[in-house]
């Protein structure tokens, strides 16, 4: 063989040799991050997620890939968004407590991670706290259980009060229970309770003007990451 030929054939092989590694490389594993609410109100959140996969030896981009869904509190989109996530055989679902129940339907073999404000063995997500079984898991920060606390701590800053107002989004999951559950406490300490729907923008000054046509003396946010952000909104 002669020597520029040989010199030909050692450099194709050079150049075709890290296209094929590369070509034989896994692909990075990817967790779907799927939040009711629109990522300018989630900084926190996403800051949380990326410290937590990095103290588990991840990082976007080099060793996972995020792919990162977002239905900025229109809760109508959140089935298709969940969808769109299955397809794409994501290797787990991150999500917060509006779209779980999507997320629960959609899949049982993709794993499912949550953060929710209710519990999630009264709404049969999970079978036990500590043995949740099946493909969920997360965590609860039980904010539907303090609402009557919420009431009764209004009661004490506000004593002169005869009524109270309730906000919650009819299209939450917890939204009966959290009625129900301040409803009693109300009764409990002689206190009418105005319960108030919003599930859409438009919603929220329809609301904030029927408390004070109410006379309600405090307005309790439910829980709900659109009810919370949108009053938030109207405060500033």
């Amino acid at each position: 063989m002669r020597r520029r030929d040989f010199l030909c054939v050692v450099s194709g092989a050079a150049v075709a040799l890290p296209l094929s590694a590369r070509a034989q490389q896994p692909e990075l594993p990817v967790i779907g991050f799927l939040n009711s609410r629109g990522p300018g109100e989630n900084e926190g959140i996403l800051i949380a997620f990326r410290r937590g996969l990095k103290e588990a030896g991840y990082v976007e981009g080099q060793n996972v890939s995020v792919e990162y869904r977002w239905a900025d509190n229109q809760y109508d989109r959140v089935p298709a968004l969940v969808d769109d996530l299955v397809r794409r055989q994501v290797s787990v679902i991150v999500c917060n407590g509006p779209p779980i129940a999507a997320a629960k339907a959609a899949t049982s073999t993709i794993p499912i991670v949550f953060a929710v404000g209710f519990d999630p063995l009264a709404y049969g997500l999970v079978n036990s706290l500590s043995r949740p079984a099946g493909n969920l898991t997360g965590v609860s920060i039980l904010d539907v259980e303090i609402g009557p606390k919420r009431l009764e701590l209004l009661h004490e800053l506000i004593p002169a009060a005869t009524a109270m107002a309730l906000l919650v989004n009819p299209t939450t999951p917890a939204a009966q229970a959290i009625a129900s559950d301040v409803q009693a406490a109300a009764r409990a300490h002689g206190l009418k309770l105005h319960v108030l729907h919003a599930a859409a923008d438009g919603d929220f000054d329809t609301v904030l003007a029927a408390v004070t046509k109410l006379r309600a003396g405090a307005l309790i946010i439910g829980a709900d990451p659109f009810s919370r952000a949108e009053v938030d909104s109207s405060a500033n």
